[in-house]
């Protein structure tokens, strides 16, 4: 595949080598890295406000999600029974003089990488389009403007739903009848559990966008997708506890339901694009 994939842009451009490939894919990471070294420079010098409000946000008790939840309860009729209880975490500790320096980097870094992602996936569009066929770029039109919506959907849904519910579970949950332990997450665990739950969220929300390119160049049917449902159910359950940090049922179906939505969704999307080939095949015909 990778000799297929340089002797395509080869065809595009004769005189490229090798190492010329090599080179312009260097050059296509540069700028990328690039892209995230600017985002990253601009949320490290605004870090004290991206910490207290971004970071930090799911663990105040003035969080979007917690009152949200909360005023809806009420407007239901349904009284506080949909309120979240928000983390008692009044805290998070460091334990070494470089900690919260290293902290602020990794989110920098992160946050620089989040914004940039449109840019840099249009980046390595740039570097696969000439190895790609006619049939292959007409079917993944559109594909930065869907991937990137997607990506950020992931985010909003990982940040805004599955961290409060992640962190006030984990929080909340105590064991033994003397309360004589208390919960005093590290900075460190907490960034790692938040970088992990709004990425994997980003990257699960890709499943429409797959779906429909590979329906496109053929490589699924809708008839695939429901064969294997059952499997790939099994498979969403898997990421659904890869994804969420805590081992409750709950935090994991929070998970499980809109990836499980969003696996529907792809069938009825390769549903409609196969049809629409299909009827173009016949028209050709």
């Amino acid at each position: 595949m990778a000799l297929s994939f340089f002797s395509k842009r080869k065809a595009d451009n004769p005189e490229m080598t090798f190492i010329d490939h090599l080179e312009e894919l260097r050059w296509h990471i540069m700028r990328s890295v690039l892209a995230i070294l600017i985002g990253a420079i601009v949320i490290f010098i605004y870090i004290d406000w991206v910490f207290t409000t971004v970071i930090a946000g799911p663990l105040h008790d003035n969080f979007f999600t917690y009152t949200a939840l909360c005023k809806f309860s009420q407007w239901i009729g349904a009284g506080d029974s949909l309120c979240l209880p928000p983390p008692k975490i009044k805290e998070l500790q460091v334990i070494a003089f470089g900690s919260q320096f290293m902290s602020s980097i990794s989110i920098a870094f992160v946050g620089g990488f989040i914004v940039a992602f449109p840019y840099i996936f249009w980046e390595f569009w740039r570097f696969v389009k000439p190895a790609l066929s006619p049939k292959e770029l007409k079917s993944t039109r559109g594909a930065i403007v869907f991937v990137s919506i997607f990506f950020f959907l992931g985010v909003a849904f990982g940040y805004f739903l599955l961290a409060p519910f992640t962190f006030s579970f984990l929080a909340n949950y105590t064991i033994g009848l003397d309360n004589i332990l208390v919960t005093k997450p590290t900075l460190a665990d907490y960034m790692e559990n938040l970088v992990d739950i709004i990425i994997g969220s980003a990257l699960a929300f890709q499943l429409p966008v797959v779906s429909y390119v590979l329906t496109r160049i053929g490589l699924i049917t809708p008839n695939f997708l429901k064969t294997y449902r059952k499997y790939s159910y099994v498979a969403i359950l898997v990421i659904a506890a890869v994804i969420t940090p805590s081992p409750d049922w709950m935090s994991q179906m929070i998970v499980f339901i809109p990836l499980a939505f969003l696996y529907e969704f792809s069938v009825f999307i390769s549903k409609r694009v196969f049809k629409r080939e299909e009827e173009k095949a016949k028209r050709d015909w």
